[in-house]
């Protein structure tokens, strides 16, 4: 039998309360418990770039690993009164009277519910990857998603962009910017029209829309792609384009607006179309974000959170 806790209920209710504990939750908590609202952070550990050795572009942490960030982010916040932090599993996010009431699952199958007066939902996007049985292997060490974030690393290499989506073009010549041997893999799905194929010929960007078996590797890293047919075309990185999902079902019951995408609408500040509900990072357009800019967008959202709890005394 799981164990209920009321202890969410029976405490005062939280100015926030944060769902997600990644860049953009952690700075909108940052700022929020600098601004002494009371607050209350809830994330299930497990992030999208869990796999991800290092992560760049974030000014005076380049290089360090995602779930560092992570640790340093929440090692700041404990040095501040009204903070509290909960490994749990939003279940649901219901409007009461008074307040939000947010049920969680925790370790053990214990649960609890958190009452506060807004709600900043940060819990980002799942990556849905081509089926490819090794490449979640090479994941992270020679196989990425973002472009801006890897391509110093894999600069000069013969890397493969690898995905089923429409935008393969593009993504390709974003590549091209950190090596001159590029070949995009449609595996038979992704679109490249003949125009968009003329331009990445130019720039000497082969494609390849054969089907793809899957990719190869030792203990170096990625060596090849294979494709179906059983031909094995030599790269040492790659770029892979996933499709992603929104991770919102807990908060089904709001009725948030979502766009053609499935990511929540929000105005300029990261208000959401429900009053007292904000998003920032992934969940929200255009998608996928660099850290740095998902921070940011938590610290924005906070400011417009704070100015709002004021205007609504």
């Amino acid at each position: 039998m799981s164990e209920v806790s009321t202890a969410g209920v029976d405490a005062p209710i939280s100015d926030v309360a944060i769902i997600g504990a990644g860049p953009a939750g952690l700075s909108a908590a940052l700022n929020l418990v600098r601004a002494r609202r009371r607050l209350v952070v809830i994330d299930s550990n497990r992030p999208r770039n869990a796999a991800t050795f290092h992560s760049h572009g974030f000014i005076t942490r380049d290089g360090v690993s995602p779930l560092e960030l992570r640790r340093l982010g929440r090692e700041e916040l404990e040095a501040y009164p009204n903070y509290e932090f909960h490994q749990s599993m939003v279940v649901s996010i219901d409007r009461a009277d008074d307040a939000f009431e947010v049920s969680t699952k925790g370790p053990g199958f214990t649960k609890a519910v958190y009452r506060a007066r807004s709600v900043v939902i940060t819990t980002g996007l799942t990556e849905i990857m081509p089926a490819l049985p090794t490449l979640r292997a090479f994941y992270g060490t020679s196989i990425h998603s973002c472009i801006e974030c890897d391509g110093w690393e894999e600069r000069d290499k013969p890397i493969a962009v690898i995905g089923e989506t429409d935008d393969l073009a593009s993504r390709a010549l974003l590549v091209s910017q950190w090596s001159d041997d590029v070949i995009v893999f449609t595996n038979g799905v992704g679109e490249i029209t003949a125009a968009d194929g003329a331009g990445l010929l130019k720039r000497g960007i082969r494609v390849d829309r054969r089907p793809l078996a899957d990719v190869e590797g030792d203990q170096t890293g990625l060596t090849g792609v294979r494709l179906a047919d059983g031909e094995v075309v030599p790269r040492t990185a790659a770029f892979v384009r996933p499709r992603y999902a929104p991770k919102l079902e807990y908060a089904a019951s709001l009725g948030l607006e979502v766009d053609d995408l499935g990511l929540l609408v929000v105005d300029a500040r990261g208000r959401t179309t429900v009053p007292g509900v904000y998003a920032a990072g992934d969940s929200t357009p255009p998608g996928p974000q660099q850290l740095i800019v998902a921070a940011g967008a938590g610290a924005r959202v906070a400011s417009a959170l704070n100015e709002d709890l004021l205007g609504a005394l």
